[in-house]
């Protein structure tokens, strides 16, 4: 298992589209627990595979809190699609690992069913609420060019986005000083 990088906003590779995963085999087995143990590292809730320059349509996911005794309960998907979504929204504060220590309240249906194929390559289809329900539908938007901050106003991505363009200006200024 490998820590992979992860890409911070704005990078021109978040907002494109990812590819389909024909199957999953061995490559795309490790791809997901490299993700997995990238996530953790990080620490984080989900991860999507643009986010870690890879334009295939993977996420995984795992909202247990390990810290309060529960056991981890990893969900990595292929090809993940919501076949049903409740009428119904609800509202959490998102974070981002490629957007670090920015949140944001994003509205988003209470409750999904998703279908995708596992890491035995198995179709499954299963439903989703609260937490879990917020963090793949994030997870997901990744796959398809869009961050969280694209849900909210013009003005709080904007805001987001600069901030982090001048620290990541600092950080390459840094590192150049460093040489």
């Amino acid at each position: 298992m490998a820590i992979l990088n992860i890409l911070v906003a704005p990078d021109e590779r978040l907002k494109q589209e990812a590819q389909p995963v024909e199957k999953v085999d061995a490559e795309i087995q490790k791809l997901m627990d490299d993700m997995l143990d990238t996530m953790y590292d990080a620490p984080g809730i989900g991860l999507a595979a643009p986010q870690v320059g890879v334009l295939k349509r993977v996420i995984v996911v795992d909202i247990a809190n390990t810290e309060e005794g529960e056991k981890p309960n990893p969900i990595k998907l292929a090809n993940p699609e919501i076949v049903a979504e409740s009428e119904e929204f609800s509202v959490y504060q998102e974070g981002c690992l490629s957007l670090p220590n920015f949140f944001e309240d994003v509205e988003r249906p209470a409750k999904i069913t998703v279908k995708g194929l596992n890491e035995k390559n198995e179709e499954v289809t299963f439903e989703a609420d609260g937490l879990l329900a917020t963090c793949i539908q994030h997870e997901m938007d990744h796959l398809n060019g869009t961050l969280f901050v694209d849900h909210i106003s013009r003005l709080k991505r904007s805001r987001i986005l600069t901030k982090l363009t001048k620290i990541k200006a600092q950080l390459a200024k840094h590192k150049q000083q460093q040489l």
